[in-house]
């Protein structure tokens, strides 16, 4: 009954503001977990609000992911035409996603499109270039598996186009009439991303595996917040997603590169310093990463949302999200 009461809590901060300006962007979550969970690892779809074509921020599941979201209405406005030789599934993984943006390498953030690859459709994959590079070595090698790449171990099957981001500028994001600028995150030695995806003014920042600054002994997140600080301000900003993968009883020294509870929040109010006291009432804040826990006990999740909320002076809507479900931002 309690996990049911809480989780009934969380869906209902799912429902973002909507009276901020703009169409916004419709969101649904693939893979809600980081570490273990196969099948329900980190992937967000991300798209312009009424508009079905997009591109996942990282795709730790695909398939799975797509399977689960159809099941519970969140492609029910979707039509497949009535030539293509799909199920919704398949139209959606081949048509409807156009791309991929993968934050970093680790198997649970890029294991879905991996195993999609035979089955899915050309398309690109956005990334840093040490990101891309990776991907390319220990992935698509023809020893890990075969290279559905357009560049290293021949022969080349070129169902992947590489592309290349550069760090903190803009580029378009082909076929969804987005845009997309990556910030490198430092993740525990690991450059990781954080992508800015823009539909005209509003905005979605989506975060892969970051530790804290004060740890990491960097200022990346602090410099993302500079960076956007002026479209929280503006209330372009429809929402964040970010890792919480350890609830705050995890000592620094065993944080890998995460963050918890504690750590988001301290960081958060550096993000409120900038953008000015109270920008950040009611923006949606996903929590994204959280680690599946094989031990008995509370769901870690339920401790998170606890931890996360006792913490909230903010006014921040904090939502934990469960696979298949669909937000408009």
């Amino acid at each position: 009954m309690k996990r049911t009461i809480l989780f009934a809590l969380a869906a209902c901060f799912a429902l973002p503001t909507l009276s901020r300006a703009g169409e916004g962007f419709d969101v649904v979550t693939l893979g809600a977990r980081g570490g273990i969970e196969d099948g329900n690892l980190s992937a967000y779809l991300i798209s312009p609000h009424g508009d079905p074509r997009g591109v996942t921020c990282d795709a730790g599941a695909l398939v799975a992911g797509l399977r689960v979201a159809e099941a519970k209405g969140a492609f029910d406005t979707v039509t497949v035409p009535a030539d293509s030789p799909y199920t919704r599934v398949g139209y959606m993984l081949t048509d409807r996603i156009r791309g991929y943006l993968i934050s970093h390498a680790h198997l649970d953030h890029i294991a879905g499109l991996i195993a999609a690859s035979p089955d899915d459709a050309k398309k690109p994959i956005y990334a840093l270039p040490s990101v891309n590079s990776d991907i390319e070595q220990t992935y698509f090698n023809w020893e890990a598996w075969p290279n559905f790449g357009n560049r290293g171990k021949e022969p080349l099957l070129k169902k992947y186009e590489y592309r290349d981001l550069p760090a903190s500028g803009k580029v378009e994001l082909t076929g969804t009439g987005m845009s997309v600028t990556a910030f490198p995150l430092s993740h525990g030695g690991v450059e990781s991303t954080a992508f800015l995806v823009e539909n005209g003014k509003d905005a979605l920042l989506c975060f892969g595996d970051t530790g804290p600054d004060e740890v990491e002994k960097a200022t990346r997140i602090a410099d993302i917040w500079t960076a956007v600080a002026d479209k929280v301000r503006a209330r372009q900003l429809k929402a964040i997603i970010i890792e919480v993968s350890y609830t705050n009883a995890q000592p620094d020294k065993f944080l890998f590169g995460h963050l918890t509870p504690a750590w988001l929040l301290k960081s958060l109010h550096g993000l409120e310093e900038k953008a000015g006291k109270g920008s950040l009432k009611d923006l949606p804040v996903v929590i994204s990463h959280i680690k599946y826990s094989l031990k008995k006990g509370p769901l870690p999740q339920e401790d998170i949302l606890k931890e996360l909320q006792a913490g909230n002076d903010l006014g921040v809507n904090f939502i934990i999200p469960e696979q298949g479900m669909k937000w408009r931002f």
